[in-house]
């Protein structure tokens, strides 16, 4: 089964990434709260984490760069990482904090589960993903 983490305060952007990507052998686990990803992640096996750029006082960019330290450091496993931006600008941010994709919202639901299904295959073609944290 294949877990998504998505973290947005706003319930319009959990619905609509939750309505794009439910399905048979999908699991969307959501948080509203920036500061609740990093302890998700220890606790569940994600495959992907879905990072609104707002979040209420954590915002996206800032999870994505805590994310990256913590794995560097060993603490919690490495999850590719997808951004939810609010306008083209904000790709320059996703691109700093080294964000695995990123989507402007709002986005079709096709759009999204293209990106997700990428952002999968690589980490599924990757020798780290099929040791590490399965």
């Amino acid at each position: 089964m294949t877990k998504i983490l998505v973290a947005a305060d706003a319930q319009w952007v959990r619905d609509q990434v939750r309505s794009a990507l439910v399905g048979s052998g999908t699991e969307v686990i959501e948080v509203t709260r920036g500061q609740d990803v990093r302890p998700t992640i220890a606790r569940e096996q994600l495959d992907l984490v879905v990072l609104d750029l707002q979040i209420a006082n954590l915002g996206g960019i800032a999870v994505a760069i805590d994310l990256h330290l913590e794995a560097a450091a060993g603490r919690v496993p490495e999850v590719p990482i997808l951004l939810l931006l609010d306008r083209e600008a904000d790709r320059f941010l996703a691109r700093r904090a080294d964000a695995d994709a990123e989507l402007v919202k709002p986005t079709d639901p096709g759009t999204m589960r293209r990106t997700v299904r990428q952002l999968l295959a690589a980490r599924a073609s990757t020798p780290e993903a099929d040791t590490a944290d399965r």
